[in-house]
């Protein structure tokens, strides 16, 4: 019995409901589920869990078995085709006698994008664009890293309702209520790597862990930006986590990346200005070390360097309901600023959820010119 329309739109969702059940584990490759149907039953459901273990098609076949023969298979990305760590997807769907596949999207990344035309040339009816939009945005990291070499870069910022991270005299501990930052910590969980710059290092000695009640913890990789190497080397992000990448300019200081390598921290010598880091070579060099999911916790002057730079893709900002004051009192994002409002960074799919007392909004950065020249750290 032939599906419907609203039923592929039905069985492509839960594809991406699956997928989504491990958001941020399966750096770097992208978020798979997959769901296998006959005759209007579902047979087969699988999602891809950890890079290296078996994709999504196969655990979804592997749970069909015979029922498999003469199915429609529901999957959110293009199987691939290419032989890596768990061998070619396609080379399994075809012998197990699907019938169809409904698809939302081509893999962007080239070595896997000829999955569907294999398909088609063993003789299986191959539907194309089912909840492509969705698809997009589930998997935005990881097209952003195959397709530009960058990492999808989230700015988080914590703020009074005036606009402000600390009050005139340094003083941030906490604005936001615990509601929020238990959301952060959420956050980081998701993420493959969590930055700031060292200004937030010197003036609150953050952990950058991941401290919540859950079973599925891990730990982001911490990145801290700091152009001369002037990070303690007993602060607490290096001591909770010896392989914290200190990220510095090529003229800082031997003596100073020598005692950071003694201590167990992975130094990065970032190219394109000699005495700034670059933040888009840091990018590029992030997305090499295998880093798609990204977020950004402060400071103000690395925030307006990426953001100058065109390499945020997205801000969540938790408001809090206070007033602090002070024209000396420093906001969320430093640097020069606009000159005209003509010339701001807009967000597209804002939404709004109250979090204990606090509110937060997220949204996605409408970006300009993409290939803007690469951008220095201010400090």
């Amino acid at each position: 019995m032939p599906t419907t329309e609203a039923q592929d739109k039905q069985y492509i969702a839960r594809t991406m409901e699956l997928a989504a059940k491990v958001y941020g584990r399966t750096s770097p490759n992208p978020l798979v589920g997959a769901v296998i149907v006959k005759d209007g039953q579902v047979v087969g459901e699988g999602y891809h869990h950890l890079a290296g273990d078996k994709h999504a098609e196969i655990l979804a076949l592997e749970e069909a078995g015979e029922a498999a023969r003469g199915a429609t298979l529901y999957c959110n990305l293009e199987p691939c085709c290419t032989s890596g760590r768990t061998g070619a997807c396609t080379e399994v769907i075809i012998p197990a006698g699907i019938s169809r596949v409904v698809v939302s999207m081509r893999d962007p990344n080239p070595e896997n994008n000829q999955g569907l035309k294999r398909l088609e040339e063993a003789g299986i009816e191959v539907t194309l664009g089912v909840g492509a939009v969705d698809a997009t945005r589930l998997n935005a990291p990881y097209i952003k890293r195959v397709t530009r070499g960058l990492p999808y870069t989230i700015v988080k910022m914590a703020m009074s309702l005036d606009g402000k991270i600390a009050t005139n005299t340094g003083d941030s501990m906490y604005i936001t209520g615990e509601e929020s930052r238990h959301k952060v910590h959420q956050l980081r969980n998701e993420a493959d790597a969590v930055m700031v710059g060292i200004g937030t290092v010197l003036a609150d000695n953050p952990q950058l862990n991941v401290r919540i009640d859950t079973a599925d913890i891990r730990h982001p990789q911490k990145i801290i930006v700091d152009s001369k190497a002037r990070v303690p080397t007993r602060c607490r992000t290096i001591t909770k986590d010896p392989r914290t990448i200190v990220a510095v300019a090529a003229k800082a200081s031997p003596t100073r990346l020598q005692a950071l390598r003694e201590v167990g921290a992975h130094v990065e010598i970032i190219e394109g200005s000699p005495v700034r880091v670059d933040v888009r070579e840091l990018m590029k060099r992030l997305s090499e070390l295998g880093i798609v999911n990204l977020l950004i916790e402060g400071g103000g002057g690395l925030a307006a360097s990426l953001f100058e730079a065109g390499l945020v893709d997205e801000v969540v900002t938790f408001v809090a309901p206070m007033i602090v004051g002070g024209s000396k009192a420093p906001g969320p994002v430093g640097g020069c600023g606009i000159r005209s409002l003509t010339e701001a960074h807009l967000l597209s799919e804002v939404t709004w959820e109250q979090i204990g007392s606090d509110m937060m909004v997220r949204g996605r950065v409408v970006n300009g010119d993409q290939s803007l020249p690469g951008i220095t750290i201010s400090e």
